[in-house]
């Protein structure tokens, strides 16, 4: 059991740890180097621009934007009833 108090700063900086954790690991998720030329999934050519803007670029904008609509269809409850907010 620990004992005596916490400074006044500590609620703040274990706060503080736990986010710079937090980017840490998102940065480390981060894509480097070059990206493809074509997409991956299409073929379709990738334009320069965005393999400049979006290091490690492995998708066409088409392609990219039908993937992220899949991951996300499932996080939001629509479903208005409080019922369905508790399971």
């Amino acid at each position: 059991m620990a004992t005596g108090w916490a400074g006044d700063g500590a609620v703040q900086d274990q706060i503080d740890a736990t986010v710079n954790d937090a980017v840490q690991r998102a940065r480390q998720q981060l894509r480097k180097g070059p990206g493809l030329s074509h997409c991956e999934e299409c073929d379709a050519l990738i334009p320069e621009a965005r393999r400049k803007a979006v290091p490690g670029v492995r998708l066409c904008v088409a392609c990219q934007a039908e993937h992220d609509e899949a991951r996300s269809a499932g996080i939001y409850n629509r479903r208005g009833s409080k019922d369905s907010q508790l399971r």
